[in-house]
């Protein structure tokens, strides 16, 4: 994937000339490329979504923003950031203000890869039929990931009172071309918003394939991340069977141990989807900020021993660390060009395993064979019953520095520390850069 083409939608095109006076030479600058050279046929459809992915590989994104968020606002004291940049300080203190330039980042880097989405899907009959559908699914795929990810940042979770009736965040499905009054979007709901998610991700299953190479969107991709949405609504029967189509598909494969899932010279049959980093292009910020500076990081995100404590002696998980200056840190992002992983096969198990144990059911294996399957590949002591506090414990396990902390606790109703899962500060407030140039945005409660 050639990650250096930009949304050329929206980067002026410089034309360098001289002045002289040959009118042949007298050429006029071209400030922009009109839209209709610009999605103009099949070709530039695909560079634009080349576009989409590299905005969706920003660090302000998956590039490591949106998991380190989940993390750090979800910590109980497991982490300690001891970093200089008070924009994370707030996230893992929970004391936003709405000034905060890394949520802001973070919103609109969202935004820029959704409006990217929009323009390729309002061109997509250009596209040549045999890519079309592949084309339409990788858009729609990224956009619902990315509308999933900023409602459940942004907004209430699901389950904390109406999602019918609490603000989500804008809904904008359109190429936004210009920015004019009509463009100033009030907040659509949280269900709004996780139906158009669901929409397109069901739509996204449909319409991919499985190309072998995970840092595209595929079926697979759409399954996995289908399976979060549901699991996140408590629609348990769908994230199961989202999740066993996952596993029954047979792309994926656990890596024979834990450490090589997080090594890209191993984890190929693991890693569902991810963000491709290399050594000319994208940013691995979970290398930034979890690793020391050892292994090209800075150190700011530190194991406290409150977490270490949780792993049983025989668990490799346990041991998945290492040690500079006196600090513990986690082993998964110790590669400075290693890709990001966005989902792991790991998760799916686990999540058909819940979702079983709460329906009573066993569609794909018993709850207790999923749990000893990722218990087993980690060297930790099998089970001889499972309960659904089990599968959680396993969860925070296996899943540990890769996002889903504050979203689990939202969604089983678990303080965060001394914090109500509904209270306000576990909430991204709207950035105030957009609450002063749109009106129609209304700020969370208590900001």
């Amino acid at each position: 994937m050639n990650k250096n083409i930009k949304n050329w939608l929206f980067i002026g095109a410089t034309v360098a000339f001289m002045t002289s006076c040959d009118s042949q030479l007298d050429v006029k600058p071209t400030a922009s490329i009109d839209e209709s050279e610009a999605l103009a046929n099949s070709q530039a459809v695909e560079v634009t979504l080349t576009g989409a992915y590299d905005a969706l590989s920003s660090t302000n994104l998956y590039g490591g923003a949106i998991q380190y968020s989940g993390d750090l606002l979800g910590d109980e004291s497991e982490v300690r950031f001891a970093g200089t940049f008070t924009t994370l300080d707030e996230l893992w203190r929970k004391t936003f203000t709405t000034t905060n330039g890394q949520t802001q980042a973070t919103w609109l880097a969202g935004y820029n890869t959704i409006n990217i989405a929009n323009n390729v899907l309002s061109a997509i009959d250009k596209v040549d039929a045999a890519k079309k559908n592949s084309v339409e699914g990788e858009a729609r795929f990224i956009r619902g990931l990315v509308y999933f990810d900023l409602v459940r940042l942004w907004a209430k979770a699901w389950g904390d009172g109406d999602a019918n009736a609490n603000l989500g965040v804008p809904l904008v499905t359109t190429p936004t071309r210009g920015v004019t009054e009509a463009d100033y979007r009030a907040r659509a709901t949280v269900a709004a918003i996780y139906a158009q998610v669901i929409e397109d991700l069901t739509k996204a299953e449909s319409l991919l394939g499985n190309p072998s190479n995970t840092g595209f969107a595929s079926k697979g991709a759409a399954q996995a991340i289908l399976a979060r949405v549901y699991l996140q609504q408590g629609n348990y029967a769908a994230a199961r069977d989202a999740a066993n189509r996952v596993i029954a598909g047979q792309q994926f494969s656990l890596t024979e141990t834990f450490d090589e899932a997080f090594f890209d010279d191993t984890n190929d049959s693991e890693v569902i989807f991810k963000i491709i980093v290399t050594d000319q292009d994208g940013g691995n910020a979970m290398n930034t900020y979890y690793a020391p500076s050892t292994y090209q990081g800075r150190g700011d995100i530190r194991v406290q021993t409150k977490h270490l404590n949780l792993y049983q002696s025989d668990d490799s998980r346990g041991t998945f660390f290492v040690r500079a200056s006196g600090n513990t840190y986690t082993a998964k992002f110790l590669d400075q060009y290693g890709d990001v992983p966005v989902v792991r096969l790991a998760e799916m198990y686990l999540i058909r395993a819940e979702a079983n144990a709460r329906l009573g059911t066993s569609t794909g294996a018993t709850p207790l064979n999923d749990v000893n399957l990722i218990r087993a590949r980690a060297g930790a002591p099998l089970l001889t019953t499972v309960s659904i506090n089990d599968i959680l414990a396993e969860r925070h396990l296996e899943l540990a520095f890769e996002g889903q902390q504050i979203h689990d606790a939202k969604r089983i109703k678990k303080n965060v520390g001394t914090l109500p899962f509904s209270d306000n500060k576990l909430v991204i407030p709207i950035p105030q850069r957009e609450i002063d140039t749109n009106k129609s945005l209304v700020q969370n409660p208590g900001y």
